[in-house]
């Protein structure tokens, strides 16, 4: 009976059709009072595991949200949706404080999104514990562990609330957590006994691609302007300076781009946010400090112009494209260059030992993402423990490598790296394999190794390829402790002996592989024309609202609404995303915006 009443607010008030993956069971395990963990992908679905049941238990629903922008996109969400809830945070004022807890006092209120710093207060735990809360739902629960991506050291102070409201059932959700960072959540907000949902990690929406690095600048321009021209996207980049150049170079080009950094002022962070947000064809080239919290379902692509540090952090802000579920791109170019500083960075940070093993395991395995000729998606959710067949839609199964046997030049590579002592990097080791008798390969007399000049054939380029591949199939690895050195590892030494083949991808990749796939879906003239007077209407009535486009509606309600060309309000109610509040709100004016085009 609950789920029956669970799935007609899923209908009337978000205007899904349906549950997705086991959100239904999740929110049947709240309704029975017992606490959670959620794994779900990012676009998953996680707000609606808490979100309904706060409609249909008696009493508060807190919610821990680490970041205001997220705060605040979800309440105007709900708001949108005719659901009563809040958010208190720093930008928050005393008048809405007041307000909200008149709210609370009287039981209008459904939902009250906090910061982690100030549900742990003193304070407000007291203000709390007078009032009636049905559940505490803990959104961005990766940030609790050490181990996760994205640690926050007051998420781990949220075991209070088992301590303080032992009665309250509390859920923890993230979209991304290894066995080592679920492990932490369960530790430290005590839901060892809660019940675990896991659901598939499969973005099957997002099209992988990755690229060898040659002129990164110019191959991420080339990517946008054919591919996604006109299209909103975040471009991923190290550093700073990095982000400030690939910006200026993109607005040089013609495109509308944006600069998002710590080290900017917080008022140009948070200006630049919300026109992404709201804007249409924004691009945003950041630091890894944009991106959680960000709640724009129609950002169609992700860029890294660097390789990420690990397969969690490139999961994770991969997944910030395509959260309407429609065809969206992840891209990455990455080089060698690029290992090496990432792996520099964490040599010199002052986190422990032990973690620096860990940083360093988890920087190796996105670099057997990126050096992969297998299916990229079974590589990376491998990681999360889930196994599938090859997925057909990412860049190596549409554009299989077709590899050839490189055991001859990887002899020599080998052999030139042994012959140099293992005490030299890649660039080095490639000056002696082409016989460059240079100032440094004099100093050292490796003019005078066998191995000097017997890659003379080939270019920089294509040994850094060839270093790439077998640092990527383990036959080489860096030695962090001595310049990035080279050195053996024991699986090279088969090789050596000529005991085993070595498969390579092509030095060069053929351009088919560089093109992503097409959206299928195609629009007519009329539809076109129908789907931009939708858009028009959508972008006009968010300015006047002041809210984000995607709160009045997401493009795959409009999409939905092209496809079905809904002549009256009971056939609104079928479209995907049109919950009531929307219909009685908007409905009319979606129907004037399409009747020029009916009978078109």
């Amino acid at each position: 009976m609950q789920l029956a009443r669970a799935q007609q607010i899923l209908h009337d008030t978000f205007g899904y059709h349906e549950f997705r993956g086991n959100q239904a069971q999740v929110v049947e395990a709240i309704l029975q009072g017992k606490s959670a963990l959620v794994l779900m992908p990012t676009g998953g679905g996680k707000s609606l595991c808490y979100q309904i049941p706060a409609l249909m238990m008696d009493g508060l629903v807190i919610v821990v949200s680490p970041l205001i922008a997220l705060m605040d996109d979800q309440v105007a969400a709900l708001r949108a949706a005719g659901v009563a809830a809040g958010a208190v945070h720093s930008g928050t004022s005393g008048e809405e404080v007041r307000s909200l807890a008149e709210k609370i006092d009287s039981g209008s209120l459904k939902l009250l999104y906090v910061s982690p710093e100030r549900l742990v207060s003193e304070r407000f735990l007291r203000f709390l514990a007078h009032s009636n809360i049905s559940l505490f739902a803990i959104d961005e629960a990766h940030c609790v562990s050490q181990w996760g991506h994205d640690f926050r050291p007051e998420y781990q102070q949220l075991g209070i609330l088992a301590e303080r409201f032992p009665n309250v059932p509390r859920v923890a959700l993230t979209a991304t957590a290894d066995q080592q960072t679920r492990a932490d959540i369960k530790h430290y907000l005590h839901l060892e006994d809660g019940v675990e949902f896991v659901s598939s990690f499969d973005r099957a929406n997002i099209y992988y691609q990755v690229i060898e690095k040659n002129n990164g600048k110019k191959q991420l321009l080339d990517f946008i302007k054919q591919q996604m021209h006109g299209q909103s996207g975040i471009v991923y980049c190290l550093s700073r300076k990095s982000v400030e150049d690939v910006c200026q170079f993109l607005c040089e080009n013609g495109l509308n781009a944006l600069p998002y950094h710590a080290g900017l002022p917080i008022e140009m962070r948070s200006e630049h946010q919300a026109r992404f947000t709201r804007e249409e064809n924004v691009i945003m080239v950041a630091t890894v400090a944009f991106g959680m919290g960000i709640d724009k379902p129609d950002v169609r692509f992700v860029a890294h112009l660097d390789m990420p540090q690990s397969v969690e952090h490139f999961y994770q802000e991969s997944g910030r494209a395509g959260r309407d579920g429609l065809p969206a791109v992840s891209w990455l170019c990455y080089g060698m260059n690029n290992l090496v500083l990432l792996k520099e960075r964490i040599m010199e940070s002052q986190i422990a030992d032990v973690q620096k093993h860990i940083e360093l395991e988890k920087l190796n395995e996105m670099f057997e993402v990126c050096e992969t000729v297998a299916c990229r998606r079974q590589q990376l959710l491998r990681h999360f423990g889930e196994h599938i067949e090859p997925c057909g839609h990412c860049d190596n199964c549409l554009h299989p490598p077709i590899r050839f046997d490189g055991t001859e030049w990887v002899q020599k590579l080998l052999s030139c790296v042994y012959r140099v002592g293992q005490k030299f990097a890649a660039g080095h080791v490639i000056d002696v394999l082409r016989g460059k008798n240079n100032e440094n390969v004099s100093r050292w007399q490796h003019q005078k190794l066998s191995t000097f000049g017997i890659g003379e054939a080939l270019s920089d380029k294509d040994w850094r390829n060839i270093i790439r591949q077998c640092l990527g199939q383990g036959l080489l690895l860096n030695d962090v402790y001595h310049y990035q050195a080279l050195m053996l590892t024991q699986a090279a030494l088969p090789v050596l002996r000529g005991e085993q083949t070595v498969m390579l991808r092509p030095l060069k990749r053929a351009k088919e592989a560089t093109k992503v796939k097409n959206d299928d879906w195609l629009r007519t003239e009329r539809e076109e024309r129908i789907w931009q007077a939708l858009r028009t209407w959508r972008r006009d009535l968010a300015k006047q609202e002041n809210v984000p486009a995607y709160i009045i509606c997401g493009d795959k309600t409009l999409r939905e609404i092209v496809e079905k060309m809904p002549k009256n309000l009971a056939e609104l109610n079928k479209i995907y995303g049109l919950g009531e509040a929307k219909i009685q709100q908007f409905g009319k004016k979606i129907l004037e915006v399409c009747e020029p085009f009916q009978a078109a």
